[in-house]
């Protein structure tokens, strides 16, 4: 089956595998629902290209149809291959064109706000609420990466962590001297109330931390001190790649600290400081 290949074989993550999950549900009740159909088999190219005109009538994004036309890409590359299917719609179909999105992050002065001035008080919730925005922030990782963090991932010794990020693919990430001393203080706290877990970051009643969670602290965090509409933890992840570039550093070493695959990927960071560039030299240059 397509979901156990692409969870097991590909490796894909829990997050793709629902997306996918969804998206073939989607297509699949538009099938029955307009055109009577309950087999894979009869569907060509036409009677996708209708669906995906529906959904663009519905006001679902450019970006959203692009990531179900890339459900069932995988979806039919997989059919024909495993000999469940002798035709390939999706080849006589392309991707939409999406204008470019640059990512959002925060100012250094509200990441200062954000640590020196917000009270997250000093009980167990507090520490591990200012931890998470700290990690976030200060090594770039994704959510799902911080969740399955274990205690035995963090080396403070040599002030570095290890987290298993897209296709299994383990990467070593260092941090500073503050973040240490925030770590050592959580751990110590954490082993005294769960001595037995060791999940790093633990729910108020001890269980392994969920994403909602987390997208609920950071969301309120940031919201003291930003106006940004979406504040997610991936807007800390832009913000510490941001940061990183502004600041001089090299653009394989940030590629390397996120984990990309590609350098194409990371380069999106840079389109910020040529945003920034344009803007003073029209302030500033009386040709401009």
């Amino acid at each position: 089956m397509f979901i156990e290949y692409i969870r097991y074989e590909k490796r894909y993550s829990p997050h793709t595998v629902t997306a996918y999950q969804n998206d073939l549900s989607q297509f699949f009740d538009f099938l029955e629902q307009q055109y009577d159909i309950h087999e894979i088999d009869g569907v060509d190219h036409q009677i996708v290209r209708s669906w995906l005109v529906h959904l663009i009538e519905q006001g679902v994004s450019e970006r959203s149809v692009n990531r179900k036309i890339t459900t069932l890409k995988s979806f039919y590359r997989y059919l024909v291959k495993s000999g469940k299917a002798d035709v390939n719609p999706m080849n006589r179909l392309s991707s939409l064109k999406t204008s470019k999105r640059l990512p959002l992050f925060l100012e250094q002065e509200r990441m200062d706000r954000l640590f020196d001035q917000v009270d997250y008080g000093e009980d167990f919730p507090g520490i591990r609420n200012k931890l998470i925005l700290e990690l976030l922030y200060s090594t770039g990782m994704r959510l799902s990466e911080l969740i399955h963090l274990h205690d035995y991932d963090i080396d403070l010794q040599h002030a570095s962590l290890k987290v298993l990020g897209k296709r299994n693919k383990e990467r070593i990430i260092p941090f500073g001297s503050s973040l240490g001393e925030l770590l050592k203080r959580y751990q110590v706290m954490k082993r005294e109330l769960f001595p037995s877990q060791t999940w790093l970051f633990l729910t108020d009643s001890g269980a392994q931390i969920y994403p909602k969670m987390v997208y609920r602290i950071v969301n309120q965090a940031l919201a003291q001190v930003s106006t940004l509409t979406r504040r997610s933890p991936h807007i800390l992840r832009h913000t510490f790649a941001t940061h990183l570039l502004n600041n001089g550093a090299e653009l394989n070493a940030v590629k390397e600290l996120l984990g990309h695959s590609s350098l194409a990927a990371t380069q999106i960071y840079t389109h910020n400081e040529i945003e920034k560039l344009k803007r003073i030299y029209q302030q500033a240059h009386p040709k401009a």
